[in-house]
């Protein structure tokens, strides 16, 4: 994974070992837990594959994984806001195609080599409102650790991914929405597919 700055990160990721419970385990995770590990372990495999592979290949290995345990569509529509109610069927659905395309491609793009790195969950999970978060760090191959905690919500029947914290803290949901907000305002629907399709576009770009 390549080194970005600190607001970047939480946009595009949109990311101590003591005690720690590897991946190496799926079988042990809980409920709640298994969503997150089957994110790392599908990022794992991405990154094992570096640019060597291309990245429309990265893509389509990832891309049911985030699919199956983000809550896409309504992480959008709350980055949206009320203006989303708004927007036309088919506007909606365009922008949903484009924020998937986004959102798979920020993986890919940052998510790109190997050289150690390992992904680890602590077991369980905290109750925060209605969410559940889930604790896990990326560690590096020198050992630092990086906290990057996920909320989790049933939805469909299924725990899936809400908003991801880098540092514990930092929201990406409350990055991205203040981001989508700000370019819906200057031009609407129209404007935020436009900024989501060129960042998609820059993305690839970057990782060919």
């Amino acid at each position: 994974m390549r080194v970005i700055a600190r607001r970047t990160l939480v946009l595009r990721l949109g990311i101590g070992c003591v005690g720690l419970r590897p991946l190496a385990a799926p079988a042990a995770a809980s409920e709640v837990t298994g969503p997150v590990e089957r994110l790392y372990a599908a990022l794992l495999g991405i990154m094992k594959q570096g640019r060597a592979t291309p990245f429309a290949r990265r893509y389509d290995a990832i891309a049911p994984v985030i699919d199956a345990v983000f809550d896409l569509p309504g992480i959008l529509q709350v980055s949206v806001g009320l203006r989303w109610a708004a927007l036309p069927a088919d506007e909606q659905a365009a922008l949903l195609d484009a924020y998937r395309a986004y959102t798979v491609s920020t993986y890919v793009a940052n998510f790109d080599n190997f050289n150690g790195q390992r992904f680890e969950v602590l077991p369980g999970a905290r109750a925060v409102g209605n969410d559940q978060v889930v604790q896990s760090r990326i560690i590096a191959a020198n050992g630092s650790p990086r906290a990057l905690d996920y909320a989790l919500r049933p939805v469909g029947g299924q725990w899936r991914i809400v908003d991801v914290l880098f540092d514990g803290s930092i929201s990406r949901l409350a990055v991205q929405r203040s981001d989508f907000r700000a370019v819906m305002a200057g031009g609407g629907g129209p404007a935020l597919l436009a900024s989501l399709q060129q960042k998609t576009a820059d993305l690839q770009a970057a990782s060919q």
